[in-house]
């Protein structure tokens, strides 16, 4: 990993990209997202204050434990004065989101106890499919894969016949 000097108070894209580990087209996004912000030079290239890499951290961690980027920016826009977050942000947040990842847990260990059903059915029309109907929440009005919205009857297009192949020699 680079060593940038500590008199180095702003830093490029590459720079940020290099020490941080995320691609430059990952920063941009971010930075689209809200996420991280930039300055602009008189040339219009991006500088980025040293912060900025701390706020990558944080932001690829949360990542890495599936937090979405809405709720990351959400959490560091509760930042004050948008600071920088540091460890005990990072435990205060860390520990919202525990719920939300138990849960998500939860679900994808019922998933996978389930994959079998749904495989062995092959059409994910089960009475209580557990991929499309969790629960059965739909059990009790219908039954099979029709969760989608039932569209009105209309007219029956006419098929249009395949065209004939030219089948030469």
């Amino acid at each position: 990993m680079p060593k940038i000097p500590e008199t180095i108070h702003e830093l490029t894209v590459g720079q940020v990209a290099a020490r941080s580990g995320a691609a430059v087209s990952a920063l941009h996004f971010y930075e689209s997202k809200g996420l991280i912000s930039s300055r602009r030079t008189v040339g219009n290239q991006r500088r980025y204050t040293r912060d900025t890499l701390r706020r990558v951290a944080f932001v690829r961690a949360a990542q890495r434990v599936g937090i979405p980027l809405a709720t990351i920016r959400e959490a560091l826009a509760e930042l004050p004065e948008e600071r920088t977050p540091n460890r005990e942000d990072w435990a205060r947040l860390s520990e919202t989101w525990r719920g939300e990842l138990d849960e998500r847990i939860k679900q994808l260990n019922r998933l996978r106890d389930h994959l079998t059903d749904c495989i062995g059915c092959g059409c994910l029309s089960l009475d209580s499919c557990i991929l499309s109907n969790p629960n059965d929440t739909s059990g009790d009005r219908i039954t099979g894969s029709r969760l989608l919205p039932e569209r009105k009857p209309g007219p029956t297009p006419t098929p249009t016949p395949a065209p004939e192949k030219n089948r030469c020699g």
